[in-house]
């Protein structure tokens, strides 16, 4: 694993993090101590892949991005971007955008799974109040949209009617087909 380092227009593309911290020492603005040192090693050390920004003053940092890349030319155009090991069936769900896969027409059994607000009447009180609420449901659908308006319909006529649904496309919506109807 290879870092990328930039602070305004110096950057260099190092191999280890003893390269990492000699080039970052040799800029007298950044004041290197053995804090930031250690972090830098922490960071090259981790699991993490996404770029990590340190701070040197107020609105003032340097960057520092983990690559595959063996030189500054591929890296600036970008050849060594970091795969999900050779799995293109896993490549394409994740790159596949929700409104995609919402949209996709299978008809079957679907399992969907709705976080919403709903407002309930807090007997102490007589006041309402919202609470989050976690609703599964398994139904027959033509979509994963499809789905999701099937238990929207449902809840609308069971809770009041100022609960509040998310959308579709949202991360409180999940849904998963379940297989063919008979």
């Amino acid at each position: 694993m290879n870092l990328y380092i930039r602070y305004f227009d110096k950057e260099t593309l190092v191999f280890n993090a003893d390269e990492a911290v000699q080039f970052l020492a040799s800029i007298p603005e950044i004041g290197m101590n053995p804090q930031i040192e250690s972090d830098v090693r922490e960071y090259v050390a981790s699991d993490v892949y996404y770029p990590k920004r340190y701070k040197v003053r107020p609105r003032v940092y340097f960057i520092i991005i983990k690559t595959e890349a063996s030189t500054m030319l591929d890296f600036k155009q970008k050849k060594a971007l970091r795969n999900n090991g050779g799995n293109p069936a896993q490549e394409r769900k994740e790159t596949a955008p929700v409104v995609t896969r919402l949209n996709e027409e299978r008809q079957g059994w679907y399992e969907g799974t709705l976080d919403f607000k709903r407002v309930v009447l807090v007997p102490v009180t007589g006041k309402h109040e919202y609470r989050d609420t976690h609703f599964v449901a398994r139904c027959k659908a033509l979509s994963g949209l499809d789905c999701y308006n099937r238990i929207v319909e449902h809840l609308r006529d069971r809770v009041d009617s100022r609960s509040q649904f998310p959308s579709a496309k949202g991360k409180s919506f999940k849904f998963k087909y379940l297989g063919m109807w008979k």
